[in-house]
């Protein structure tokens, strides 16, 4: 019988027309196998599990652990997460090319590391220690992140260092410190099953978290109501209680208007907010100005929905807000994170079981990977690189003097408007991909290839390293030992499984040797993630984020220990403010006036339209680890453009879209599930199909985030679909086939996350 192909997932014809067997049929047979206890490499909830370890000492599998955080459960991405560590497009010798007209070629460590050394000296010398940067990744454990912060400022000693959580958490970040003086989540997921209002703004639990909506369900499960505000109906929105489908770019203006209902009827927690705030009467005089049915012209919603929120969440014994990068990828992110803490201030919503604010991080170490010193303005235990006490502390940790130590840098967006003026002449990355996740991608090759001297360092040749004067093999997460921060402030531990492929080496050794070749060996005379470790328990303690009572050995007793623990006898501190003190010195709550402005990118006759970008379940982020995995790329080969059906296209058919960047052509997902007047385009793939070919670089002024979630578009029928390149792969190695059978399927992937999908006619 025939596959209707309108419903028919990628890669279904071939797996039949190839006479592909039943999954049922396959048992494993392995004797002798070990299970080593880890923690899944990808997302922010940070999900346990055991990698299957065969007597050659290979990892060959994986099996969920009945860790508290996912309770045997593991998402699309986690199951096949272990596929990465023996994969045959890994990495396995240093490449090296001394002329870009020259293909990259194998070589020794030893002729890749000379040359790394000498171009970073020969760029110092000619023009200064800031014109050599580097940027780190959020992907990274803990101790791998330290050093990079490190490595920056005392090697290299360059001011000019950030990090790919630039691009993810950084709004939530300063939201966090203006109102409460600590960066991190108030309340653990568990939390959550004890709410009887929980809201999840801009976070798309489902694909992006699907482990953590297990919680939802479970407050579900005892009758709490869940409300959505999000511009598409969701897999989580369309289980919702509410789901509102606001306007991308307006969420400051309808949560001022929530407030503004709260205190119209009465339901402010007066008393919460005399003992334990300021800023009060500022803010409520600002939200006066947002009634329901101004801000219900702005949002694009009901004036009943907004009633709804409001009572809804100020009227429940216990609620909770969640938000993810939907909230802060915008120009004004730092104030749409602050609409939403006023709100749960305002209601007394905060440091109870079952009652906070949280957000939700993205990647794996995003909540750690900002916390010890890559971050161009902090430095370890979240210290300000600007504050003269911090600046001393330091120094003194390191042994270096204060002068030594350079001033705050630039953030990841700015660095590459600095390549482009030859102000950065070289650069190391490590674990990040900026080819597809940075916005405006014309802009960033144009700063890339203006580069005298490029490193970058990664397990897989991503779209960036394939572009590099040197890439060194590094290890996986499953061949190395470290810790990493999830998105509720648990400290996990993540264990070797194996020994890496000869001719790899860890992050640690590699940035050590660097720095031994640099001539500040002393201070990085680390022999491994332990030794990291300890150093940076020292430099964290008697700060905010404070780790000197976390050992590894207490996170294997314990599975897990959130920050700050100033003690190795203290428990951790999984939920804040329970004392109705901040980390501010007068232990108040901080609240912050928020004005709403349109997006940066102006709408017009030509551009009427919102482009909206996001994640899916089968991808992660820029794609380097993803779109090599077989399951996941039949899953989704290829992006799509999600339209409403009142845009006249059916499935599949190729739909250019259009922004002042650029443009793209794609199959149409065709749903009810989203605004008439927006578009969505995951961003997991490189150009000629990347969705940030077609994103502003606009950045909000104190987080210096991206705005990724909304900028002006249209959308027109077009011929053909721009073809979906194969992953980079080393010199002498072909693109792996198994991964690249579906990237041809010219269907779009079926559409679980909406309802009334678009039937071909």
């Amino acid at each position: 019988m025939p596959i209707d192909p309108t419903i028919a997932p990628p890669g279904t014809r071939t797996f039949r027309d190839a006479g592909g067997i039943p999954a049922d049929s396959w048992r494993a047979d392995q004797s002798g196998e070990t299970l080593v206890p880890t923690h899944c490499c990808f997302c922010g909830v940070q999900c346990g599990m055991y990698l299957r370890v065969n007597k050659a000492g290979r990892v060959f599998g994986v099996e969920p652990r009945n860790h508290d955080i996912n309770r045997m459960r593991l998402c699309p991405k986690g199951i096949n997460a272990y596929q990465q560590v023996n994969h045959p497009d890994r990495l396995t010798a240093p490449l090296i090319r001394r002329s870009r007209d020259e293909p990259l070629r194998e070589c020794s460590w030893d002729e890749a590391l000379d040359f790394t050394v000498a171009e970073i000296r020969r760029i110092q010398e000619s023009h200064g220690a800031d014109a050599f940067g580097m940027l780190g990744g959020a992907s990274l454990y803990t101790e791998k992140t330290y050093l990079v912060g490190k490595f920056a400022r005392v090697a290299l000693k360059t001011r000019h260092v950030d990090y790919n959580g630039r691009l993810c958490m950084v709004s939530a970040a300063g939201a966090n410190k203006l109102a409460f003086g600590i960066d991190r989540a108030g309340n653990p997921f568990s939390d959550i099953l004890l709410s009887d209002c929980v809201l999840l703004a801009g976070a798309n639990v489902g694909e992006c978290f699907p482990v953590m909506t297990q919680y939802l369900w479970g407050a579900r499960d005892r009758g709490a109501r869940l409300i959505v505000v999000d511009p598409r109906e969701t897999a989580v929105a369309r289980t919702a209680d509410l789901h509102v489908p606001i306007k991308p770019g307006t969420d400051s203006a309808f949560f001022n208007a929530v407030l503004h209902v709260i205190i119209r009827e009465g339901l402010t927690d007066e008393t919460y907010l005399a003992r334990h705030a300021t800023g009060w009467d500022d803010v409520k005089a600002t939200v006066q100005d947002y009634p329901p049915e101004r801000a219900a012209g702005i949002c694009g919603v009901r004036v009943e929905q907004i009633e709804q929120v409001a009572r809804w969440f100020a009227g429940a014994e216990r609620a909770m807000a969640w938000h993810a990068r939907g909230v802060e990828h915008h120009s004004q992110g730092v104030e749409n994170c602050l609409s939403i803490i006023n709100m749960c201030v305002a209601t007394g919503h905060i440091g109870r079981p079952g009652a906070g604010y949280g957000t939700i991080t993205g990647q794996g170490n995003g909540q750690g990977g900002r916390e010890h010193g890559q971050k161009s303005d902090l430095l370890p235990g979240g210290r300000s690189i600007t504050n003269p006490e911090h600046r001393r502390q330091i120094c003194a940790i390191w042994g270096i003097e204060e002068s030594e130590l350079p001033p705050a840098g630039t953030s990841m967006m700015e660095m590459v408007h600095q390549m482009r003026r030859r102000e950065i002449r070289g650069l190391l990355g490590v674990c990040n991909n900026p080819f597809v996740s940075l916005p405006n991608y014309h802009v960033v090759k144009e700063g890339y290839d203006t580069l005298e001297f490029h490193v970058q360092l990664d397990f897989f040749l991503s779209e960036t390293a394939e572009r590099a004067d040197v890439v060194l093999p590094v290890t996986v997460w499953a061949e190395d030992e470290g810790v990493m921060a999830n998105a509720e402030a648990r400290v996990v531990k993540h264990n070797r499984a194996q020994d890496p492929p000869p001719g790899v080496r860890t992050d640690t050794w590699v940035l050590c040797e660097l720095a031994r070749r640099l001539g500040a060996g002393d201070k990085f005379a680390f022999t491994g993630s332990r030794d990291v470790f300890e150093e940076l328990r020292t430099a964290s303690a008697g700060t905010v984020n404070d780790y000197y009572g976390i050992t590894y050995e207490r996170l294997e007793e314990t599975g897990g220990i959130s920050w700050p623990c100033p003690t190795t006898e203290h428990p951790g501190t999984p939920r804040l403010f329970e004392d109705g003190r901040t980390y501010h010195p007068d232990g108040k709550i901080h609240l912050q006036t928020v004005e709403w402005h349109p997006p940066i990118d102006p709408y017009s006759d030509e551009f009427p339209l919102s482009l909206t970008t996001g994640r899916t379940v089968a991808q992660y982020l820029s794609g380097n680890q993803t779109r090599r995995l077989g399951a996941l790329v039949e899953q989704a080969p290829r992006p799509w453009v999600e339209v409403h059906p009142s845009h006249g296209f059916r499935n599949g058919d190729p739909v250019r879209v259009v922004t002042r960047r650029g443009s793209a052509v794609y199959p149409a997902l065709v749903l009810e599930a989203i605004r008439p007047d927006t578009v969505f385009v995951p961003y997991h793939w490189p150009y000629p199909t990347a969705a940030n070919a077609l994103t502003i670089d606009a950045l909000d002024p104190r987080s210096k985030i991206p705005e990724y979630k909304v900028c002006a578009a249209r959308i027109e029928a077009a011929a053909a679909l721009d073809e979906v390149p194969a992953p980079p792969t080393g010199p002498g190695h072909e693109a792996y086939p198994e991964t690249q059978v579906s990237r041809t399927d010219p269907l779009p992937p079926t559409a679980p996350q909406g309802r009334g999908t678009a039937e071909r006619g």
